[in-house]
C-alpha cells in the first residue's frame, strides 16, 4: 500500500519561493495498491495534481473520504481530471452537518452564486454517500469513521488493509490543557502504522487560536505516543510556516518523538510517497 501526499497545508493554498518544498497546495493524500481501487483522503487543492498523473486512456474509478466540508478539503474537486472526464467514476463518503445529509450539504456548498458549476454537472459520474460513524467495507480496505473535535462536524479515518493501518486525522482541535487526547481519536490511531495527523501550530500561536479547532506540533506528538504509532506525518502545515520553519519544527520534532518512544517522525511534502509492504 501506497500513500502519496499531493496536497499538505491547512486553511488556505499558498505559493511562492518560501514555500517551494513543502508545498502550499491543501489537503489531498491518495492511497493506492495493486488489485484495489484508489482511496483519496479529502478533496483539497492538490487533488488537481494527483488528476495530473492519471492516465487519460483508463477510466478511472476512485474512493473518496471526506472529513468535512471547510473549503481547503474540498476545493480541489473541480479542478482535477478524476471528475472531468466522462467514464470515469469517484464515490465520495463524508459525515452528516447538522442533521443535513452529506450529499445534500454539498450541493448547498458547490453551487451558483458560491460557484458556477454543481456536482451533479460535471461530466464523471459522482456519488455522494452520507457515512455514518463506525466500520465500513470501501475499497477492500475495512474504513473505521468517527468523530473528532473539530469547529464543525469532522471525521478521521481509519483504513485497514493488507495487515497495516493507517490513521487520518487531519483537522483535530487541542483541549487548552494539551493532556487530554479524545476517546475516538486514540481508537482510529491504536497502533498504526501511520498516522497523518493534524501539526498546524506552535505553541505560541496556539495560545492566540487555541478555538480554532486545530493543534501543536507537540501535540500531535502526544497523540501519537499515546496511541502507540509507529510512524507520525505532521500535516495540514499552516499557512504562514515557510520551508525553513517547518524545517525547525520537524528537527525538534524528530528528537521529541525519539524521547516519546514513536519510531518516526515526518513532516509531510508535496510528492512526498511511503510505501508500506
Amino acid at each position: 500500500m501506497q500513500v502519496t501526499f499531493y496536497g499538505v497545508r491547512g486553511s488556505t493554498p499558498c505559493a511562492g519561493a518560501s514555500t517551494a518544498r513543502y508545498g502550499g497546495n491543501t489537503a489531498s493524500v491518495v492511497l493506492t495498491d495493486d488489485g484495489h481501487d484508489p482511496i483519496l483522503l479529502d478533496l483539497g487543492t492538490g487533488l488537481r495534481y494527483f488528476g495530473a498523473t492519471c492516465d487519460p486512456s483508463v477510466p478511472f474509478t476512485g474512493h473518496a473520504l471526506v472529513t468535512h466540508l471547510h473549503w481547503d478539503h474540498v476545493q480541489g474537486l473541480p479542478f482535477a481530471a478524476p471528475m472531468l472526464r466522462v467514464g470515469d467514476r469517484v464515490a465520495m463518503y463524508g459525515p452528516s452537518h447538522d442533521g443535513v445529509g452529506f450529499p445534500e450539504a454539498f450541493d448547498q456548498l458547490m453551487r451558483p452564486p458560491f460557484f458556477p458549476v454543481r456536482a451533479c454537472e460535471l461530466p464523471a459520474e459522482l456519488t455522494f454517500c452520507t457515512l455514518e460513524p463506525g466500520m465500513h467495507d470501501i475499497a477492500g480496505a475495512k474504513v473505521t469513521a468517527l468523530h473528532v473535535p473539530h469547529t464543525d462536524t469532522t471525521f478521521g479515518y481509519r483504513i485497514e488493509r493488507d495487515g497495516y493501518v493507517i490513521a487520518y486525522v487531519s483537522d483535530h482541535q487541542q483541549p487548552v490543557d494539551g493532556e487530554y487526547v479524545d476517546a475516538n481519536v486514540l481508537e482510529l490511531c491504536a497502533g498504526a502504522d501511520l498516522l497523518i495527523h493534524d501539526a498546524q501550530y506552535t505553541a505560541e500561536e496556539f495560545a492566540m487560536k487555541s478555538t480554532w479547532g486545530h493543534c501543536t506540533v507537540d501535540y500531535a506528538l502526544t497523540v501519537a505516543a499515546r496511541a502507540g504509532v509507529k510512524t507520525l506525518v505532521l500535516f495540514h502545515h499552516d499557512p504562514s510556516h515557510d520551508d525553513d520553519q517547518l524545517d525547525a519544527l520537524l528537527a525538534g520534532a524528530v528528537i521529541d518523538g525519539e524521547r516519546l518512544g514513536i519510531g518516526q517522525v515526518v513532516a509531510a511534502h508535496e510528492g512526498l510517497s511511503i510505501t508500506l509492504a
